[in-house]
């Protein structure tokens, strides 16, 4: 899967670069374990306006697509080229009672197409974003193997915090999403502030740094950059476990045009119809997702609503 900037969008970790790295800011916070089986509270009525996802640290405006680029280390010790495409479709599926906007993305292992993923999130009135839930599809050889999805409400799943509304250095870490079923434990901590970081799409600086862990990997985390007003632009990684030395860093943010979009949001649908035959337990209990208004539909828009089937 891959988040985020999205994790599987977890998955992703970035290419440590001479001279690049923390200059100044707040120390980075003592590296200790992070608690896993406790899990964000979620109060649908605390949603107004879910799908205006404008969070300072992970803004998703539909039309938007992300590249990164970067390399995963196989078992022999070989670097092999990792790129993920990240798309903001103007697609809304309604999950928990929580209108969610959708993201489709793409991970390709050496060129090859190796995952594809639906990951919804939604803003809270608070302004916290939250991950609803994912359904990754792998494949190998082109052909599909799997697809762990889970989905807040379905098979004791939790929604988690994508990103806090104003994360602060010094507080507990948090569930980014709880699901036994598929081993999906994250959770996130603060872990720097006021950093510098410099990758392809360009320089940043006030930057956050996220560290996160999982359950099934308790020896490493995963660094993620966030710049404001862009989201995550670089992860890296600590600890000891092979697995997770994987490298990503933004190279491109692109704005869609209405043409691309229209092609985004077919594919975005047709993983959908994919996901209804082959997650029927899980996915198949969902409504479709759903375009959002458009543009003379402003209002309703806004107020994330307007995806309700």
């Amino acid at each position: 899967m891959i988040t985020d900037p999205y994790p599987r969008l977890f998955l992703v970790v970035v290419l440590a670069f001479a001279g690049l790295g923390p200059t100044r800011g707040v120390a980075r916070a003592q590296s200790r374990p992070i608690p896993v089986g406790q899990f964000e509270k979620l109060d649908p009525r605390n949603f107004e306006r879910p799908t205006h996802i404008d969070n300072e640290w992970s803004p998703l405006k539909p039309g938007t697509q992300f590249v990164y680029e970067g390399t995963t280390i196989e078992d022999d010790g070989t670097a092999v080229p990792h790129r993920v495409v990240i798309h903001v479709t103007d697609l809304i599926k309604v999950i928990g009672g929580v209108p969610s906007l959708v993201s489709w993305d793409l991970d390709y292992s050496d060129g090859e197409l190796v995952e594809a993923e639906l990951a919804f999130f939604a803003q809270d009135d608070d302004g916290n974003v939250w991950r609803m839930g994912e359904y990754p599809e792998e494949y190998e050889d082109g052909k599909f193997v799997a697809a762990p999805a889970w989905i807040h409400g379905i098979e004791e799943a939790r929604a988690g915090i994508e990103m806090k509304a104003k994360p602060q250095p010094g507080t507990p870490s948090y569930s980014q999403g709880w699901a036994p079923a598929v081993d999906f434990t994250d959770r996130g901590q603060v872990d720097q502030t006021g950093q510098k970081t410099r990758v392809r799409s360009g320089s940043y600086e006030d930057v956050l740094v996220i560290a996160e862990v999982s359950g099934v990997e308790p020896d490493a985390q995963q660094l993620k950059y966030f710049a404001r007003g862009v989201g995550n632009v670089r992860i890296g990684w600590r600890g000891k476990a092979e697995k997770t030395k994987e490298t990503l860093e933004l190279v491109q943010v692109v704005r869609l045009d209405p043409k691309a979009l229209a092609e985004v949001r077919a594919k975005a649908l047709e993983l959908e119809k994919s996901a209804y035959k082959n997650s029927k337990n899980v996915y198949g209990r969902t409504p479709p997702a759903e375009r959002m208004p458009d543009a003379t539909s402003k209002a309703s828009t806004e107020n994330g609503r307007g995806g309700r089937p």
